[in-house]
Order: structure tokens, then sequence, then C-alpha cells
């Protein structure tokens, strides 16, 4: 996504949604049901009745208060941008036939599961523990950017987990050198773990390996998450308050908004706090 000849001292800043350069794809290509985290069912390919002409949110600084709490912790990491400007090349999925605006839809999902191993793979190249499998990365990290490259035709037909398993292996790897010497070994091995509604205040979790361990509602409060890889880990309604993650990696942006937290929570330079998280947490 970068012009020819540019350079940018972090990649992932360009893996950071742009809804102004985007036509609103997520709040169209994506279903979601009525919760928690939405007012309203729609399905795959409507419209959100929020949505307005001009691809922006009605009721974007309404969102949490009107019940769509979902879409405030939703990033597409730049792919909605992507696939807008660059995949169709400006063109409005309003515009042209129907076709056109489906293959957008069906596309849109598959450019944002790229964009989120893009992610992973350039924060594994500044992990410094990683150094003996950065050439692995760099290799990844070059044919994902092919992969999301390709023609609306191209993506459309792509195996997008086939290539998540490939580079699924090689992040295995850097997270194993990462924790080393931190406490992670086998005893911290959480990956997968059901731990919804956990009470784990204060936990000692240095170095532990959270891959997408359920951690739903759980009282991290003032635990040590230091060093902790956090890939995938389901951090809705996780009470973070005081709790630190200085050093985690693999940690989203979605997956800190979805938590919650105070001015005492360490998070790692890779995430911003949210601004819905009060001092008290």
């Amino acid at each position: 996504m970068r012009e020819q000849g540019t350079t940018n001292p972090d990649p992932r800043l360009e893996l950071r949604a742009d809804c102004g350069q985007c036509f609103g794809l997520c709040c169209v290509a994506l279903p979601f049901a009525r919760s928690a985290d939405f007012a309203i069912d729609k399905d795959a390919g409507r419209p959100c009745p929020n949505l307005r002409s001009d691809s922006r949110c009605g009721i974007h600084t309404r969102l949490r208060e009107t019940g769509f709490t979902g879409c405030t912790v939703y990033d597409c990491f730049g792919a909605g941008q992507r696939v807008s400007q660059v995949t169709f090349g400006g063109v409005d999925w309003r515009s042209g036939p129907p076709e056109r605006a489906r293959q957008m839809f069906d596309v849109f999902p598959v450019v944002r599961a790229l964009h989120e191993l893009l992610l992973y793979l350039n924060e594994a190249l500044v992990l410094p523990a990683a150094r003996p499998v950065h050439a692995d990365v760099r290799r990844l990290l070059t044919v994902t950017e092919d992969l999301a490259r390709q023609t609306p035709q191209e993506l459309a037909g792509l195996d997008v987990d086939a290539h998540r398993r490939r580079v699924n292996e090689v992040l295995l790897r850097v997270s194993d050198l990462q924790r080393a010497g931190l406490g992670g070994g086998r005893r911290k091995d959480r990956r997968g773990a059901d731990l919804m509604g956990a009470r784990l205040k204060g936990a000692d979790l240095r170095g532990a390996s959270l891959r997408g361990a359920c951690l739903i509602a759980a009282d991290l409060t003032g635990a040590d998450l230091r060093g902790a890889d956090l890939i995938g880990a389901d951090l809705r309604d996780t009470d973070l308050t005081d709790a630190d993650l200085t050093g985690a990696f693999f940690l989203t942006q979605p997956q800190v908004n979805a938590a919650r937290g105070n001015a005492g929570t360490r998070l790692p330079g890779s995430v911003e706090r949210p601004g819905h998280w009060t001092p008290e947490g």
C-alpha cells in the first residue's frame, strides 16, 4: 500500500482503518445478530441502517449508548481502504452491477484476514528474541503482501485458512523464542484455554502463551502479563484494571478496545489506551 520510493518507520501504521478512504464495507459486508454487542440483526451484504450515503456512520459518536458496542471494538486493519481504493480502484459498491458489489463484499474479509497476518508478521520483525526466524518472517511477509495485491477474482478464490496455518507455524516459533526466559514454560501454556469468567486477580502470567484463550469477563485485575503472547485471545469484557501488559505481543487494538481497564493498566506501545476506559476502570 506504500507508494513506491517512500519508507515508513513502522509499517504497522498502514494496517489501521482509514474510514475516510473506505466505502463503509464493514457496515455492509459483515453480518451481525441482535445481542449485547448489536441492537439489531443484519444480514451480510445488507447496509446497516445507520450507514449514510457518504459512507459515514450516522451514530458514530453514540455507538455504545445506542447498543452498537460491537462496532466500537472492530478494526479492519486497513483492509477497507485497500479493497475500496486499490483492489476495486476507488469504485463505490453503490455504483455498477450488483455482481461487483457482492464480489467486493466477498473480498473484504479475505483482505482483512491477510492484513491481520501482516500486522503480526511486522510485529515479529521488531521482537529481538525472534531474530533467528526473521528470515522466514520476511519471506512470509512478502508472500502475504503479494496475496493481498491480487485481483478480486484471485482473492475470492484464495484459501486463507491454508495460508494462515503456514504463517502460524512461524509465529509459534517467534512466540517460543520471545517468551523463553520469562517463565513462559509448560506451566504457562494456556493456548486455547477456556478461562471465561476466571478469577485471575494478581495472577503471574509473565511470558504465558494465551493464544486463542477465551478470557471473556475474566478478572485479570493487577495481573502480570508482561511478555505474554495474546494472539487471538478473546478479551471481551476482560477486567485489565491495574494489569501490566508491558511487552505483551501480538495484542491488537480491537482486543484492547473490547476489554476494560483504567489509568493503571500498562499497555505495550503497539496499542493505544481506549477512550472509553475510565480512570477507575
